[in-house]
């Protein structure tokens, strides 16, 4: 039960890795509180700022309390920069980048008066090593993943440790999705791509879940503007 009694506010969390974080945390016994475009506790658009801004606050209303942020929603535009129109920009970076800025922000006074707290963002092995042909997405993961060592260092000291997990491929209904809308069957293009993993398999949910739970929780207490790559071994190419 490490989060006992821990409050938490989690992003895009009826998504595949959004899912299984909460009952992850939820089965260590923190108080949960999600937001989504539909059917969650918290249900508004991550592009309205002012929606982002009031956020934590909300929360912490409503638990008593702020103890943990994850900022896991997100989305992947796909394609050379030829092909990215502007409102694929507009949407990756406001999804991606400028609403866990938002939270961020609004959240680190929360956990400073309240003596701490952990945050932890969602980017991606991409956005640390750039493969191909993604670099709206690429370029979205790479500035919260600077962002997230950015505020690792500047928040330290108040006790709020920022740290980020980032994933290479994993077994949601995202990533399916990518196969189908390409014309491509998803159950064979995931069993190629666990042929091309390493440890024979791309991520479940679960594995992204643990890894972030761990961040949040003390047995990560030294840790702060970590970019945590949970690969399965396989390089970005």
């Amino acid at each position: 039960m490490r989060f006992k009694d821990k409050k938490a506010l989690v992003t895009g969390a009826n998504g595949g890795i959004g899912q299984a974080i909460v009952a992850r945390l939820r089965a260590e016994g923190a108080t949960v509180l999600t937001t989504d475009r539909d059917s969650a506790d918290l249900t508004g658009d991550l592009l309205d700022g002012a929606f982002c801004d009031a956020l934590p606050a909300q929360a912490a209303e409503q638990m008593g309390g702020l103890d943990i942020l994850i900022n896991n929603a997100g989305i992947i535009t796909r394609g050379k920069i030829t092909e990215a129109t502007d409102e694929d920009l507009r949407r990756s970076m406001g999804i991606n980048v400028e609403a866990p800025f938002r939270l961020c922000r609004a959240a680190i006074p929360i956990m400073a008066q309240a003596g701490g707290g952990a945050i932890v963002n969602t980017s991606s092995c991409w956005g640390v090593h750039p493969g191909p042909d993604h670099p709206v997405y690429i370029m979205s993961k790479a500035a919260i993943a600077s962002l997230t060592q950015c505020l690792g260092r500047d928040h330290a000291h108040q006790g709020i440790r920022v740290n980020a997990v980032c994933p290479n491929e994993v077994n949601t209904p995202m990533i399916r999705s990518g196969f189908e809308i390409r014309g491509l069957d998803a159950d064979r293009a995931i069993d190629e791509l666990n042929a091309s993993v390493p440890l024979g398999r791309i991520a479940e949910p679960e594995d992204i879940a643990d890894v972030v739970a761990f961040l949040a929780s003390d047995d990560a207490r030294y840790m702060c503007g970590a970019l945590v790559e949970v690969n399965g071994g396989k390089p970005v190419g």
